[in-house]
């Protein structure tokens, strides 16, 4: 049921940092996710963004299960793939446009940088994440439900 779930969200395959695609359910089972809406163009996503990587590798390094999906809101697939580049997690493929609008209207997300964390049933914890990752930024009190 919660892979279902999670597809219903992300779809069947998402990108890993080593430019594949991979099994949605393979990569994001039984994790919390922080889905980061950002886009290169965004001086507070830059400004963010660090910090977010700081934060999912102290988690990591501490075994948590969490994963992040990288929501591009960039206008081409170059600045997608530059931004892309520097960041640690997955993304939602460039081209899974519709998804994208889908996930910013299930999210409520009016802004950028945006951050909502899901359990692994894809219910929301938190669409507080920016603030969250920013008053905790070694993830003590992770995963901010």
């Amino acid at each position: 049921m919660a892979d279902d779930q999670i597809k219903t969200l992300f779809g069947d395959t998402i990108l890993t940092k080593v430019g594949e695609e991979s099994e949605v359910t393979e990569k994001l089972q039984n994790k919390h996710i922080g889905v980061y809406f950002s886009a290169h163009w965004c001086s507070p996503c830059r400004i963010f963004t660090p910090k977010l990587t700081k934060t999912y590798q102290e988690l990591k390094t501490k075994g948590q299960e969490f994963e992040v999906v990288f929501v591009s809101s960039d206008g081409d697939e170059s600045s997608f793939n530059e931004y892309y580049g520097k960041m640690p997690w997955c993304a939602l493929p460039f081209s899974d446009t519709e998804r994208g609008h889908m996930l910013r209207e299930k999210f409520d997300v009016r802004g950028i940088p945006a951050l909502v964390i899901v359990n692994n049933k894809g219910e929301i914890v938190t669409t507080e994440g920016r603030k969250m990752i920013s008053n905790d930024p070694n993830g003590l009190y992770y995963p901010w439900g």
